[in-house]
């Protein structure tokens, strides 16, 4: 491990990518996320490759000091008060701990090199997701993919990112304990990615979507290897995903409520399948 450097001055240069931390900023100048609180933390050290430094409470560094101990030198320690902390930073719910991380590569997150390791397997349960701009949803679906048993997560170009700060804590820090695949770039490389799931994968896709021909979730027959592709809120899933799924399901609703949130719906469904697969 490299220190703990203790940090009396806020604005001191060794602290500089924690200062004012804004998502946008750290994509695209630095290539990095920044990640808080010591459960998220506690699962980013399973993957250290990943950590470019820390920022701790002086409080939090003594608790896990002996986890941070084979840190690799190539990852600073920075301790600093509460206080200090928080003026670096610019805001004040880290709970004293701030990871700088690396993003993965572009081509880390293309559909086979993220996910390969499940094409072949017998059983597996894709999550795939389109259009989810809102970061709270984006995390809540992580957070419900680890819980209820899913492979691997696909996310379609206009899905919003899921290393953004507030989605990694909303998840609880399972954006880097479930494998997530980028499907595309661009509304034809999505479709593709479909297809090439149902075809070359042998993949069953299901989308989740309330409408005339849906089949409801209680009917649905589960196989072995299958995919669930959910979307917006809003607008739903788009024409051409729907027709290049295999089937459309949906949680028949009562009363006047036309749906539920989507990451409840997602979890839901993902309980249905999980439940299936231990019948």
């Amino acid at each position: 491990m490299n220190g703990p450097h203790e940090v009396m001055d806020p604005g001191d240069d060794r602290v500089e990518v924690f200062r004012d931390v804004r998502d946008r900023d750290l994509r695209g100048r630095d290539g990095l996320f920044m990640a808080e609180s010591e459960l998220v933390l506690r699962r980013l050290l399973a993957t250290p490759h990943r950590l470019r430094s820390l920022l701790l409470s002086r409080g939090k560094y003594e608790q896990m000091e002996g986890l941070l101990a084979d840190l690799p030198e190539s990852v600073p320690v920075y301790t600093a008060s509460l206080e200090l902390l928080g003026d670096v930073a610019g805001f004040h719910v880290h709970r004293g701990v701030l990871a700088a991380g690396v993003r993965p590569d572009a081509a880390d997150l293309e559909l086979d090199a993220a996910l390969g390791h499940l094409r072949d397997v017998d059983d597996c349960t894709l999550l795939l997701a389109e259009g989810i701009t809102n970061v709270d949803n984006m995390g809540s679906l992580f957070r419900n993919a680890a819980a209820l048993g899913v492979d691997g997560v696909v996310l379609d170009p206009s899905c919003c990112d899921p290393l953004y700060r507030k989605s990694i804590r909303v998840a609880m820090g399972h954006v880097f304990t479930v494998p997530w695949a980028n499907g595309g770039t661009d509304a034809a490389s999505w479709h593709a990615s479909l297809e090439r799931l149902r075809h070359e994968w042998n993949c069953t896709l299901f989308a989740a979507e309330c409408c005339d021909g849906a089949c409801p979730l209680w009917e649905v027959q589960w196989p072995r290897r299958c995919g669930l592709l959910v979307g917006s809120e809003g607008e739903g899933l788009s024409a051409s995903s729907l027709s290049a799924c295999d089937a459309v399901v949906e949680i028949p609703m009562h009363g006047q409520v036309p749906s539920v949130n989507v990451a409840s719906a997602a979890a839901i469904c993902l309980y249905e399948r999980l439940r299936a697969n231990q019948t």
